[in-house]
This record gives C-alpha cells, sequence and structure tokens, in this order.
C-alpha cells in the first residue's frame, strides 16, 4: 500500500505534486483504492465510500457519529441559521440607523451580496468537507509560504467568531424571557445579573442535549424545520389579520437617520449590521461535515437551499414585519426593549403575545442548540490540529461527540455573560465581534481559494458541487462583498461617540489579532503545521 507523504511533502503537495491514482501489487485499482480508504477510516453506519475518500484525502480518521442524512442536514442548516426569527427579535439598530425602508433594503442588498460569500463557502465545503471549515481552507488554498501562518490566525478569528456568537444567542434568550416578564408584570424592573441567570439556565440545556442527546437532536430536526414554518406562517397571518398598517410609501421610501449620521447613506450603511446578524452562521453546517452523512454532496446542498430557503421567507417576514410597525419611535422606546413585542401587543392581548414570543423563543433556543454544536466541532478541530491550548483534551472525543470542546464552548459562554452584569456596552462590543470575526475569516478563505483557482487551477481539488466556470467571478464578488461588510461593521450605532456607545469591537479584534500572533511565535510556530501537513495530493477514485 502507498504510504502518506513526509511532512514536507505534504505542505508543498498543493503546489508540487499533480493528481494520480495508486495502486496495489496484484490487485484492481478501485480495489486498491477501497483497501486503503477501509483501512484508515473503516466503514460506519451513515459512512459512504465518499465520505472515507474525503477524510482518506484530508488525512484524518473518523471519530464522531454521522446522525445527518441529506434532510436532516438541510433541516439542520435552516434551523440555525433561523434568518427570519433573528431578523425578527434584533433590529433596533437597523430602525434607528435606517429606519422602515433602510432595514427593508439594506437586508435585499445584504440577501444578494451575501450570497455569492455562501456560494463560495459552500464549494470549499465540497472540496473539502471537514469540521474545521474556513482554517482548513486556508491551509489547503493559501500560496505554500503562507499556509502555516494563515491557518493558524484564521483558525483562532473563527474560534473567536463562533464562541462570541454563541455567546450572543443565548443573550437574546436570557432578554427576552425578561421581555416576557416585563409585558406580564408592569412592575418588573429587570436587571443584568437576573439576564445573566437566565443565560446560565439556557446553556445549561444547550451542554444536556449537544452532549448526552446528541442522537436524538438529530433525529428530531426535521420536526423543527416544520415547526419552523408553522411559526412563521403564525406571526405573519396574525399581523396580516390584527395589526395596524403603515402604508408602503412608508415602508420603501422613508429612511430615517436618529443615529446622528451626517448624511442618510452613511446611516444606512451603518444600519445594516441588522441584516448581516440575521445572516450570519450559514456557514454553520459546513463545521458538522464530518457528521454528515455522503457531506461532499449534501452540506453545500445544505448551505445553498437553507439560504435561498431562509432568506425568501425572511423577506416576506420583514415586510409585514415593518407593515405593522405603526409608530417607529414608540417601537424603539417600548419597556421591554424589543420592537418586535411593541408590534405583537399592538396585533393581540397579553396571552396572544405571550404565546407568540414563547413559539419564537423555542426556534432561537433550538438554533442556539445546534450554534453551540457547530461551535464546539470548529473548536474540536481546530484543537485537533494543535492550535489552541490543550489541545489534546480539547481535542478528546467522548460517545462520538466532542463533549469536553462542548463543555468547553459553554463555560466560555457563561464567563462572557458575566460581562453583562458590569457593562452591557461591554457585551454589545462581544456581540458585534462575532460579525467582523467571522467576515475575516470568510475574506482569507475565499481569497486563498480564489489564489489557488487563478495560479494553479489543476490543483483545485474535485468539487461534487462546483461553481464550475463562474468560480472565479463568484469568488471575487464574494471577497468585496466580504471585506466590504468587515469594514462596516466596526461603527458604532450613533454619533457623537462616547464611552457608552462606542463599538468597542475594534478593540477586542484588535487584541485577539495580537494575542494569535503572540500564540503564533511562542506557540504555534512549533507545534501548528496546519492541516495541509495531512493531506494527501489526490483522492483515490
Amino acid at each position: 500500500m502507498v504510504e502518506p507523504n513526509d511532512e514536507q511533502a505534504a505542505q508543498n503537495s498543493s503546489i508540487e505534486l499533480k493528481q494520480s491514482n495508486y495502486t496495489v501489487d496484484g490487485m484492481e485499482e478501485g480495489d486498491a483504492a477501497d483497501d486503503v480508504y477501509s483501512r484508515a477510516n473503516p466503514a460506519r453506519p451513515g459512512f459512504t465510500k465518499s465520505d472515507q475518500k474525503d477524510m482518506w484525502r484530508m488525512g484524518k480518521v473518523q471519530e464522531l457519529k454521522r446522525n445527518y442524512r441529506p434532510l436532516s442536514a438541510l433541516s439542520f442548516a435552516v434551523i440555525l441559521t433561523a434568518v427570519w426569527e433573528f431578523l425578527l427579535v434584533a433590529n433596533t439598530q437597523g430602525l434607528i440607523d435606517g429606519g422602515l425602508a433602510g432595514v427593508f433594503w439594506s437586508y435585499i442588498w445584504t440577501f444578494i451580496g451575501f450570497g455569492f460569500v455562501e456560494l463560495s463557502l459552500a464549494e470549499m465545503a465540497s472540496m473539502a468537507p471537514i469540521s474545521g471549515g474556513q482554517y482548513h481552507w486556508v491551509s489547503e488554498f493559501a500560496p505554500p509560504g503562507q499556509q502555516q501562518f494563515l491557518s493558524y490566525v484564521v483558525g483562532w478569528m473563527s474560534t473567536l467568531s463562533w464562541q462570541a456568537g454563541n455567546a450572543s444567542g443565548s443573550f437574546l434568550t436570557g432578554t427576552i424571557i425578561q421581555a416576557l416578564l416585563v409585558v406580564n408584570y408592569p412592575d418588573y424592573e429587570p436587571k443584568a445579573w437576573q439576564g445573566t441567570l437566565f443565560v446560565f439556565a439556557s446553556v445549561i440545556v444547550l451542554c444536556v442535549v449537544n452532549i448526552w442527546a446528541s442522537d436524538i437532536w438529530a433525529r428530531i430536526q426535521n420536526g423543527l424545520l416544520i415547526l419552523h414554518i408553522i411559526v412563521f406562517l403564525a406571526v405573519i397571518i396574525t399581523l396580516w389579520v390584527l395589526a395596524p398598517h403603515q402604508s408602503a410609501k412608508a415602508v420603501f421610501t422613508e429612511f430615517t437617520n436618529a443615529g446622528g449620521w451626517p448624511t442618510m447613506g452613511l446611516s444606512l450603511m451603518v444600519g445594516q449590521i441588522t441584516a448581516l446578524y440575521a445572516m450570519l452562521g450559514s456557514d454553520a453546517t459546513a463545521h458538522m461535515s464530518e457528521e454528515v452523512r455522503d457531506a461532499g454532496r449534501y452540506v453545500p446542498i445544505s448551505l445553498f437551499w437553507s439560504y435561498i430557503g431562509n432568506g425568501a421567507m425572511a423577506i416576506i417576514l420583514l415586510i409585514t414585519y415593518l407593515f405593522s410597525i405603526d409608530d417607529i419611535d414608540a417601537a424603539l422606546e417600548d419597556p421591554s426593549g424589543y420592537p418586535f413585542i411593541y408590534v405583537f401587543k399592538s396585533a393581540v392581548n397579553t396571552t396572544g403575545v405571550n404565546a407568540l414570543t414563547i413559539l419564537v423563543l423555542i426556534l432561537i433556543i433550538a438554533a442556539n442548540i445546534s450554534f453551540n454544536a457547530s461551535t464546539a466541532r470548529q473548536t474540536f478541530a481546530f484543537a485537533r490540529d494543535n492550535g489552541l491550548p490543550f489541545s489534546k483534551w480539547l481535542s478528546q472525543v467522548r460517545r462520538e461527540v466532542p463533549a469536553n470542546a462542548i463543555a468547553v464552548t459553554c463555560l466560555i459562554t457563561m464567563l462572557l455573560s458575566l460581562i453583562n452584569i458590569g457593562s452591557e456596552t461591554a457585551f454589545n462590543a462581544i456581540i458585534s465581534l462575532q460579525v467582523v470575526a467571522l467576515f475575516s475569516t470568510y475574506a482569507v478563505s475565499i481569497s486563498c481559494v480564489l489564489y489557488r483557482r487563478i495560479r494553479h487551477p489543476e490543483l483545485v481539488p474535485k468539487a461534487r458541487w462546483s461553481l464550475g466556470k463562474w468560480g472565479v467571478p463568484i469568488n471575487v464578488v464574494g471577497l468585496l462583498y466580504s471585506t466590504f461588510s468587515f469594514f462596516w461593521a466596526f461603527w458604532p450605532n450613533e454619533i457623537p461617540v462616547t464611552l457608552e456607545n462606542f463599538n468597542w469591537s475594534v478593540v477586542l479584534f484588535v487584541g485577539v489579532f495580537i494575542m494569535s500572533l503572540v500564540m503564533y511565535i511562542i506557540q504555534g510556530k512549533k507545534v501548528y503545521k496546519g492541516p495541509v501537513a495531512e493531506v494527501r495530493a489526490a483522492r483515490l477514485d
């Protein structure tokens, strides 16, 4: 049997080696390939030959259980992204900077622009269906001299963005529960420490489900998809029939600049963060690739169609919601702190508000559970490649799930939520950090595959879901849009800028970037070789 390339050859394989077939003496070519794959990754339930080939090519051993079949993988992607749910509950900044028309049109251009990013990510997920996602793609596709460094930094930024996003979802859960208490008990005054306790309760649920009920969670994804659609219909039909309605002129043409920016255009650029936040996480299924059956085919399919389906539903929801805001100032000043609860109150009584909000909350909790799972897989993968402190422990697998990575992810969410007790501004900066860190990883990974596509097209791995001749233009637009969004995500909500409204994400981002450089010099350069060190030059087809 052919021995794997040595480390140096593996690192240079992306440039120097051409695709080839390997055979074993006395065997047919196909039999030899099957033997190689089977020895490297023994077959398990739900583990196809294509999965064996992909894992062998990437030099990884199958440790996680492939619970997700094609439909459940699609359902997982739809539920996790939850675009219409997050667009409904988190739109305050867009209403301040842009108003009704601003929220609508910024969502439209975000949906179109981010679509090019999504297409690029989906193809890379087909080329290399691996839990590491962006940092793996950078390691495999970057110029040889920059593979180790770029992959290490992107791995840290990806870990940072997913951990921050995990905290933001749980924070929404806690504060929405507090908002419901305000609705039902007008004398109740929400305290930051109470919201943190609600976050703790939410995190415990995430931990229990993802460690001890991961098999069950995979099996109920299709049911959650049905609930996702039913609640969507319940919300929009209620608002169509019972809510007061704005004019079409107000919804589509009247912009608001309550943030005090010099021009309306600048206000719109700042307010687009509402749409960006709702779209984030669209690549989550890529980090679950090692648990999806026939991942090279169905992970990109789930990424693409969940994006299209969720995006279309969000447009319908957004138009319905914006038509139902009869007074934008009153919505922003609602005691609950959430404009969507103001809209619900204008349409139904307290019981109806409770019912609709709880249904939406259930879907957000479901999204948080899946987001936690995806976050833990990214952390597990980076630790498996020696990219994090305590990597050996973090990459351990128990019960066929990365239990230690899940536990650490939950602990980090709890620790980050403590910041909210001292300063809501500081915690909001962590939420903003998710956006900027994630877009930085998108930009670098897309630029690397674009480099490979232009300079060495013969060495681009075969993708079962390929962009074909449109690859270069789609990658270029995706890179430009990622850079554009990255820039605007640093801006504060309003001016004049004070310590209270300053967007501290820029400080945190630079701080973590510097920390990753220090870690690279101290530790990473010595122990982190990057996934490309284990990647074979070709699949045995």
